[in-house]
């Protein structure tokens, strides 16, 4: 298992599926030092990597990062029943971004990487036993409901707060000139008549 993993220019690119596209080996060929490679297409995006292999614990362990950004993948080979089993373990770390954009990743990124990965260990022991590779199953429609609901939800709420944000940001209101000036007008007039008045009532009032 491991030394088709290790095989980056013979048997490891033969398990990868269509969504590696352009696969090249830049530099080594065997597990520590080498250089890959590669565009991969998942949930609709795609993007260039170029990774550099490790091998943290030798005949254990493989590290693939990527030299352009926070992307790490590892496969762990694991020996079970005395050696006549072996567990392959692939997991991938990133620092997502940040966001709605980075919030949607986290979801669909894990999904889309997941089913990558159980075709390529399908394939794995497809190369190793002869074995007709098992497609991987699909999610529970029952299980995707919660996760339909959070998709739907998350735009109407974050929409409805950026209204909030508005309303509450909206100016005071402003009063045209012509009003101002009429009351201005009318103002002076109360004050004309309550002169000419006040002399009355004190006439009246003596």
């Amino acid at each position: 298992m491991y030394a088709i993993l290790a095989d980056y220019k013979g048997r490891h690119p033969q398990i990868l599926t269509a969504n590696f596209q352009d696969y090249r080996v830049e530099q080594g060929a065997q597990g520590e030092g080498t250089v890959v490679s590669f565009r991969l297409r998942a949930g609709g995006r795609e993007r260039p990597y170029r990774m550099r292999v490790s091998e943290p614990v030798r005949g254990r362990t493989l590290t693939e990062s990527d030299l352009d950004s926070s992307l790490i993948t590892t496969w762990t080979v694991t020996p079970l029943d005395d050696g006549q089993r072996t567990q392959v373990r692939i997991a991938t770390m990133w620092e997502g971004g940040s966001g709605l954009g980075g919030f949607f990743e986290r979801i669909f990124a894990p999904l889309g990487l997941r089913r990558i990965y159980d075709q390529i260990l399908a394939s794995l022991a497809t190369m190793v036993e002869g074995r007709p590779s098992e497609a991987p199953r699909a999610p529970s429609p029952v299980l995707l409901l919660p996760l339909l609901a959070l998709i739907i939800a998350v735009p109407l709420l974050i929409r409805l707060f950026q209204q909030r944000r508005r309303r509450s940001a909206l100016p005071a209101r402003v009063i045209p000139a012509s009003k101002l000036k009429e009351a201005r007008s009318r103002l002076r007039e109360a004050r004309h008549q309550a002169a000419h008045a006040l002399p009355r009532l004190r006439s009246l009032r003596a």
